[in-house]
């Protein structure tokens, strides 16, 4: 089981991605635990003030260090093994990596800056790593940490239906996933692929292969520099560059 603690000025927001689907059945099964937390409850004064001016001038407004450390502070004290996350555009890329290792806490805590970011204090001596999911800017840490729990819940144990579901994921072996098909077999003369229906094991697996890398190939070719490719792999590659613009998708 994972815990994650989610730190926010929006906790409303959570409410419903956070109620449905597997995570939903993930949370009844006592496989995760969601629990999230308003900042403002720990703003100051009677206004609950959880952000200021930024010195040096500059527009916009900075989330205070006093809210944001007494937050984790208070979600840590019973858990001081809690890795602390901050959700942010300059933090490290999340990937398929990154994410198996996430998986591998029991207790994370998500903090999810807002306006022009959090004072730099906290980050410097509170926070355990940063993370980021794209090259852009969102409004704020909420939709990346939603995008965080989702992934990492993936990888936890009876989380997902079927046991080898993550494994077959995108990403999963550094390649995109081979194509999908169910009933019927022609829809408007788009037939599926004989030989998913033909029964042989061994087969599919090849043809689903050889699909994995070609769609990765044809959409993103920078993936193959890092995934393992057998030389059959390498041997097809070769076969498509050759044939190079004339290549087109059959899937």
């Amino acid at each position: 089981m994972i815990r994650f603690d989610v730190l926010t000025l929006f906790p409303r927001m959570f409410d419903d991605p956070l109620n449905e689907s597997v995570l939903k059945r993930a949370q009844e099964q006592k496989r995760i635990e969601i629990v999230v937390h308003d900042i403002r409850d720990f703003g100051l004064g009677r206004h609950r003030i959880v952000d200021d001016t930024p010195f040096g001038g500059g527009g916009g407004m900075v989330m205070k260090p006093e809210p944001l450390v007494r937050a984790i502070e208070s979600v840590k004290k019973p858990y001081p093994s809690a890795r602390v996350v901050l959700l942010t555009p300059q933090g490290a890329p999340l990937d398929t990596d990154h994410v198996r290792r996430l998986a591998e806490y029991r207790h994370l805590v998500l903090v999810c800056g807002r306006y022009e970011g959090i004072d730099e204090r906290v980050r410097g001596g509170f926070v355990d790593e940063e993370i980021s999911i794209g090259d852009y800017v969102l409004t704020g840490g909420e939709l990346a940490a939603m995008v965080l729990i989702d992934t990492v819940s993936r990888q936890i144990h009876g989380v997902l239906g079927h046991e080898n579901a993550a494994h077959e994921d995108s990403f999963s072996e550094g390649l995109l996933e081979y194509p999908h098909y169910t009933k019927p077999r022609d829809f408007r003369g788009l037939r599926v692929p004989e030989v998913l229906m033909s029964g042989n094991h061994e087969e599919i697996k090849r043809w689903r292969r050889k699909e994995s890398i070609r769609r990765t190939w044809l959409r993103r070719p920078d993936l193959l520099r890092r995934a393992d490719l057998s030389r059959e792999d390498l041997t097809a590659i070769a076969e498509w560059e050759q044939e190079g613009a004339s290549c087109r998708e059959t899937a």
